[in-house]
């Protein structure tokens, strides 16, 4: 059986375009998938992972979009351009453009930061959604941090990494954009960012977690465990597991993990869960 071409176009946005790849179901659709990619040079590191599962998925009967925000990839824009709202602003522009396509089950696929962005979205979509999460941030106040770091990597030899992080979070909030490891971010962006957390909006169904740990039988952290339990307290079929396989999103090859496509497929295709 040939495997599932993408479609490749521009979607119109209110500033400039967005890149998309659309994985169109080879069957009847069983649901919509919506792609949230992660920050930075994270987002590059997963393009490889992200476009096979999309394939996978595609063959499975889902549609499928994937998008580069603003600023990212081959969207117009720099980073430098980027906000909190105008990404948010994306996520519902190509969940629109889903939505006409087929009016199948939403899922919102978040990756890292960008779950934290999919959830977000989602108070602003007037439908039930359902998640997917690839070793999800539960915070975007450690993404912000982690990301900072790379700034004050360089000054560890000489002791000035502290002074190095003052002053990144002093020019932030003086309203001054910073650039660190190739990406200008502004004031705009890590605020949003910084606020984000990984909360159940009212109208989440259903949660796939899903976390990769390079140890054989590796075991949810306990910052999943506790987010999984929130949601689940919230009234949405939660569900969280661990694979095996490389952290492809850092690692400094592009590497896959089998494991992880097989076991999405596997989650996304189970019989929703008996809410508690």
């Amino acid at each position: 059986m040939a495997a599932v071409m993408p479609e490749v176009f521009f979607l119109p946005a209110a500033l400039g375009q967005r890149l998309c790849v659309y994985f169109r179901a080879r069957k009847q659709p069983r649901g919509r998938v919506l792609f949230v990619h992660a920050f930075g040079d994270e987002m590059n590191k997963s393009r490889r992972m992200v476009s096979l599962q999309a394939r996978s998925l595609a063959d499975a009967g889902y549609a499928v979009l994937l998008i580069d925000l603003l600023g990212c990839g081959d969207s117009s824009g720099d980073f430098g351009d980027a906000t909190w709202t105008a990404w948010l602003d994306d996520v519902v522009l190509a969940s629109d453009w889903l939505r006409r396509e087929t009016d199948a089950p939403l899922w919102l696929w978040g990756m890292r930061a960008g779950a934290l962005l999919a959830v977000e979205a989602a108070l602003r979509l007037d439908e039930d959604c359902r998640f997917l999460f690839w070793q999800p941030a539960a915070s975007g106040r450690l993404v912000l941090q982690q990301f900072l770091r790379f700034k004050a990597a360089g000054e560890l030899a000489d002791g000035r990494a502290a002074a190095v992080m003052t002053d990144l979070r002093h020019r932030l909030g003086a309203g001054e954009p910073v650039d660190i490891a190739g990406y200008t971010l502004t004031p705009q962006l890590a605020h949003g960012l910084e606020r984000a957390q990984l909360e159940p909006p009212p109208r989440a169904r259903r949660v796939e977690w899903i976390e990769v740990s390079a140890r054989t039988g590796g075991q949810l952290t306990p910052t999943a465990v506790k987010a999984i339990e929130a949601w689940r307290h919230a009234g949405c079929a939660a569900r969280g597991q661990v694979v095996s396989g490389p952290a492809f999103w850092q690692t400094v090859d592009i590497e896959d993990a089998p494991s992880l496509l097989d076991a999405t497929l596997g989650a996304m295709g189970a019989r929703e869960a008996v809410l508690p």
